[in-house]
């Protein structure tokens, strides 16, 4: 966002390029750290096109967020796939709490709707329901939908999937994407890796080719930013904190009701990077944070939609 809490889209292209080039696979737009919940429908739209653009081949867009409204829901995934988006990311409703045949119908009806493969997101934590083990078995059946993003740490019902289905797994909590990875899953949507790509594509490659060693270093220099990044304020909020302090990106401002790291936040932050070491791709000796700037919070947006 620009300071006045804007999206600063010609950052969006830096981050967007930044992130590919040090080794990403693919780039979810309009995520939850994407704030996809306080964006306008023609923002998160404009957002594919502008991921495509940058991209430009060398990795996969993937459009997140979704809504809890199904009707809705289909009709950004719908226009997201007319403007290039080569997947989306279906996120289970939430406030409303649907029950499991709610969830099976509105996960279904989205992915009837699109040609493009789809990435179920259990994350109930935020949306207060789980995607429970019975209904991911039947949602694994539908032709189009190849691959679950896991954010429950449930890890026996994640080798119970494995074994069941033909999904494809992505670890969607930062702390556990080492322990998904050994017991088989695909990959990672995180967080932290707005920050430091490089160690992730590290971790990955070494699990591929079954050095454990390797991948368990990366992950042992990742630990204390990760938990700088995801244990003291939101994830969006810490990351563009320090991302801002590293001079990434232009400001740290959020929208509402999200704010900035208060003065004791920012300290806890600040004391969890003094510990990292070592990381590649990311030198902390310039971190210069800002709390002024990250605790203006942001001003407030009506968000619109395309209806």
């Amino acid at each position: 966002m620009t300071a006045d809490g804007e999206v600063d889209w010609p950052g969006v292209e830096k981050h967007i390029d930044d992130v590919i080039s040090a080794g990403a696979d693919g780039i979810v737009v309009t995520g939850t750290t994407g704030e996809t919940s306080t964006l306008t429908d023609p923002e998160k739209i404009r957002l594919v096109e502008v991921g495509k653009d940058v991209a430009a081949g060398r990795a996969k867009i993937i459009t997140g967020g979704g809504s809890n409204e199904t009707a809705h829901a289909i009709e950004l995934y719908k226009h997201s796939e007319q403007v290039g988006a080569d997947g989306i990311m279906i996120v289970t409703p939430y406030y409303n709490k649907p029950t499991q045949a709610g969830i099976l119908t509105h996960f279904r009806m989205v992915a009837d709707a699109t040609d493009l493969p789809v990435i179920l997101y259990d994350i109930p934590g935020r949306t207060g329901v789980p995607i429970t083990y019975e209904t991911i078995l039947r949602l694994a059946k539908h032709p189009n939908i190849l691959a679950i993003k896991d954010a429950k740490g449930d890890f026996s019902e994640v080798s119970r999937v494995l074994n069941q289905t033909d999904l494809m797994y992505f670890s969607g909590a930062d702390e556990n994407i080492l322990p998904h990875l050994a017991i088989g899953a695909t990959g990672l949507i995180g967080v932290t890796a707005n920050i430091a790509p490089a160690p992730y594509r590290v971790i990955v490659d070494a699990v591929n080719r079954g050095d454990l060693s390797a991948a368990t270093e990366a992950h042992r220099q990742l630990e204390p930013l990760v938990r700088a990044v995801m244990t003291h304020v939101p994830g969006t909020v810490a990351a563009k904190y320090i991302l801002h302090g590293l001079g990434r990106i232009g400001s740290p401002r959020v929208r509402l009701p999200l704010v900035g790291p208060e003065e004791w936040e920012a300290a806890l932050i600040e004391d969890e990077i003094d510990l990292v070491q070592g990381v590649p791709g990311v030198d902390f000796h310039n971190f210069r944070p800002d709390r002024n700037a990250a605790a203006g919070g942001a001003l407030p947006k009506v968000a619109g939609t395309t209806r």
